[in-house]
């Protein structure tokens, strides 16, 4: 059911960074330099699909976590408190943004260079509130839980314990590493927007500052694609047996 959810939230993640670019190819085609009706829905997509992703493998690590160290408390492994938590983590992301995006004051400007609706460019409470919510939060707690999984698994190695058991902490172990590959592949390709956020702080950013940060994110999604494919056994398994079945053939009998 997680696996399930972190691959639904991907595709939207996806749809939307699709969608922008799409919108912005459109628009430079068409020479067009003015805000339309939709420019405030896209912001608020650009904000909420990101959280919801980046959250959807906080909540793997999560159950990595609560399965290894907690193996016999169950309740964490029940259907029901997996979809009550996918539930709280989808009404949190799909609310957050609106916070800054129609409060009283405007928050937001459109860029017309990057054809893009934005938080303002400047050091303020919305976007830092915003970042926080997005990347900070998120990666670091699945960073503390890794490195707090290595250890618990290091010192079960160190001490007898049941075989099946330490093999099952290892997989477990590997499913979070694998988390952690994707959080360090986005907290590398996201580093020029990260960069251009911080000069926006103090002064004013290149001119397609956004574009050229949204062509790492989009290099970014593919590989978090890959990884998650390369790590997903039951997910690839599917999809190699999907690719490598043949279609039967009826040969006619020759008379």
């Amino acid at each position: 059911m997680l696996t399930a959810n972190s691959c639904a939230s991907a595709l939207i993640w996806g749809c939307v960074l699709l969608g922008v670019g799409i919108f912005t190819l459109q628009n430079d085609i068409k020479e067009i330099a003015y805000q339309d009706s939709l420019c405030i829905c896209r912001t608020y997509f650009n904000y909420a699909s990101p959280a919801l992703f980046h959250h959807s493998k906080l909540l793997q690590a999560i159950y990595g976590y609560a399965t290894v160290v907690y193996p016999h408390r169950l309740f964490w492994q029940s259907a029901k408190c997996q979809l009550s938590a996918i539930c709280l983590i989808w009404i949190y992301c799909w609310i957050y943004p609106l916070g800054f995006m129609f409060s009283s004051e405007m928050h937001y400007i459109y860029n017309v260079d990057n054809q893009i609706c934005q938080l303002r460019l400047r050091l303020s409470f919305p976007r830092i509130y915003a970042v926080c919510c997005v990347y900070i939060i998120p990666m670091s707690i699945i960073m503390l839980i890794y490195f707090k999984l290595i250890r618990y698994v290091h010192g079960m190695s160190n001490h007898t314990t049941p075989a099946n058991t330490l093999l099952r902490a290892k997989r477990q172990l590997k499913m979070v590493q694998s988390k952690v590959k994707i959080i360090t592949i986005l907290l590398i390709l996201s580093f020029p927007y990260v960069l251009f956020l911080l000069i926006s702080f103090f002064t004013t950013p290149p001119k397609y500052h956004f574009r050229i940060a949204y062509i790492f994110i989009d290099i970014s999604m593919v590989c978090v694609i890959v990884v998650s494919f390369q790590f997903t056994d039951p997910l690839k398994a599917s999809i190699m047996k999907r690719i490598q079945r043949s279609p039967s053939t009826t040969v006619p009998a020759i008379t």
